[in-house]
């Protein structure tokens, strides 16, 4: 790295938590006009670093300089985003029942006499969206809004305050491609304005497209910073996990039966505008992978056969006699499992426990006359825990101090006490370093060598490609073909999933 004027220098943070240190000496230094990749495996102290500088955490020792200037301490979100940060986080949270409009001022409402000025409050935002080519209603609710477009306008906002330094923690995490697009449009602006984007994500093709410069964080230390353009991403990933991973999907040795173990016939929702005549059916020890864009009603038709959601019409069989589902309980009692999209919204139970959050599917099973064991269920989810190699001191800890891609390992784990023969996992790995989901696919095999199946949501081509036995998209609510393994090309999956008429 040359030497030159930085616009934010941290120096031997340090952070700690009970029974754990989560920042231990890490450094990170970022160039003004330039998008600076934060790299590192979930558990790494990425998103730590970023809430120290963004106030919401407080450093227990190690400096942050901004400007040249050193500051002693950011003790608010409020401080940072006067000295020009400003955050989009991971997971978002709108208040859904207010326009988008306060969502993005809230805080800082324009007001007239003591009031606040909503005229002028819809003219700034329409200004604000015109300076970055957001198409989207000031005026419409922020629940009835789809995450892509949400995560476009928390995009929105972060640029309202002009700041200096932008973190974006996982922004593609729910965009189309055509969005992403035009997110790559909105960061080559800013920085063209001299601002620096400090940039999260596990995508390693859109780290190297972007990225000036990458720092990678290895168990909370700093392992280094390189110029994206003299590196790969084979050099990242042997940074990150700290040894060489060759292929990036186990190879499956497992063939697939002839038995079909569940078979939808006929499904239509009961909700309009979402799927119709869904027909499918699932082998077992297969790994059926369901590939499509966004508004596909890829997740609305799993949850359905889940017990989640309404179905007007259809048929589901499960090893070849018909049963009814209508809630989550029928589909628990006929040994089928999901493990949701949203983790953070209907996974987690944030205030709760690990383990709580390990055993609360099958807690029957740790129960004697209706009383819960512990002396069962504790080594259960330790177990569990240790299979899935969970970052954590202990149990008891509660699941919201987790990272994100160790949150998805206790929920994964969740579903695997339960011993269901049909796992559904929708977006199993979103928001997940490399070495997790070399992990998670292991996982999924081993339970294919179990004699399960699996159905396998997926936004991400090489994974829905590399794990898949056969691939059915969607499009539009409709199933639009089959893809066998022998036949999988990413043009032909794409014509698929935006062919409907």
């Amino acid at each position: 790295m040359s030497d030159q004027k930085y616009v934010l220098e941290m120096n031997d943070i340090v952070k700690r938590f009970p029974g754990v240190i989560a920042l231990n000496h890490a450094n990170l230094k970022v160039r003004p006009g330039t998008v600076h990749a934060l790299m590192g495996e979930n558990g790494a102290g990425k998103s730590t670093l970023m809430k120290c500088l963004f106030g919401l955490y407080h450093p227990d020792e190690g400096e942050i300089i901004l400007d040249g200037q050193k500051q002693n301490d950011i003790s608010s979100t409020k401080e940072a985003l006067a000295l020009g940060v400003s955050m989009i986080h991971q997971e978002l949270h709108p208040i859904r029942f207010r326009p988008i409009m306060e969502n993005v001022w809230i805080g800082r409402f324009p007001t007239k006499m003591g009031f606040v000025d909503h005229d002028k409050m819809y003219h700034d935002t329409i200004e604000l969206f015109n300076k970055i080519g957001l198409d989207c209603d000031p005026l419409e609710l922020a629940g009835k809004v789809s995450a892509s477009k949400l995560q476009l306008v928390e995009i929105a906002r972060a640029v309202s305050y002009n700041a200096k330094i932008i973190i974006m923690d996982e922004p593609t995490s729910s965009l189309t491609e055509n969005e992403v697009e035009y997110l790559f449009k909105i960061i080559d602006q800013l920085k063209k304005e001299g601002r620096a984007i400090i940039y999260i994500s596990h995508k390693m093709e859109e780290i190297l497209r972007i990225s000036d410069d990458v720092t990678v964080m290895r168990d909370g230390k700093y392992v280094g910073t390189w110029e994206a353009s003299k590196i790969d991403q084979d050099f990242i990933i042997r940074n990150m996990v700290g040894r060489d991973l060759s292929n990036r999907f186990p190879e499956k040795t497992q063939e697939v039966s002839d038995e079909v173990v569940l078979e939808v016939k006929n499904f239509t929702s009961a909700v309009k505008r979402s799927f119709v005549d869904v027909n499918f059916q699932l082998h077992k020890g297969e790994i059926l992978g369901i590939g499509g864009l966004v508004g596909a009603q890829r997740t609305e038709l799993v949850e359905t056969i889940f017990g989640l959601r309404p179905l007007a019409s259809g048929e589901l069989y499960k090893d070849g006699k018909k049963i009814e589902i209508s809630s989550v309980r029928d589909a628990k009692r006929n040994g089928i499992a999901l493990l949701t999209e949203e983790r953070r919204q209907n996974g987690i139970f944030g205030i709760l426990s690990i383990l709580d959050n390990t055993v609360i599917a099958a807690q029957k099973t740790f129960a004697n006359m209706g009383v819960l064991d512990n002396s069962k269920r504790n080594p259960a989810a330790e177990q569990s825990c240790k299979d899935l190699n969970v970052k954590t001191p202990n149990l008891e800890v509660p699941i919201k101090n987790l990272s994100g891609g160790n949150q998805q390992k206790v929920l994964i784990a969740r579903w695997l006490l339960t011993n269901s023969d049909i796992l559904i996992f929708d977006e199993p790995t979103r928001g997940i370093d490399v070495g997790a989901k070399y992990e998670i696919y292991s996982l999924m095999l081993d339970q294919i060598a179990q004699g399960k199946s699996i159905i396998m949501i997926s936004s991400e081509m090489p994974e829905l490609m590399g794990m898949s036995d056969r691939i059915m998209v969607m499009c539009e609510g409709h199933v639009t073909g089959f893809v066998d393994k022998e036949n999988f090309d990413q043009v032909e999956i794409m014509r698929l999933a935006s062919s409907f008429k």
